[in-house]
């Protein structure tokens, strides 16, 4: 019986170059909403401005 990872792997190498892009698209956007979402949280009274301007700053730090 395949592992979860084998199956996986299989289906990633079946995906055109369009597809694992597309993918990577979508989560970028998931992960985006959730980090605007919890820094809305937050910080309920800042302006959208704001919590772009924070989100995108979460994304620039270096996680190490």
């Amino acid at each position: 019986m395949p592992s979860v990872l084998d199956l996986e792997l299989t289906r990633l190498r079946a995906m055109s170059a369009t597809e694992k892009v597309a993918v990577m698209h979508s989560l970028w956007r998931q992960a985006w909403s959730l980090t605007a979402a919890g820094t809305r949280t937050r910080h309920p009274d800042w302006s959208l401005e704001q919590v772009e301007a924070e989100v995108r700053e979460i994304f620039r730090r270096d996680p190490r």
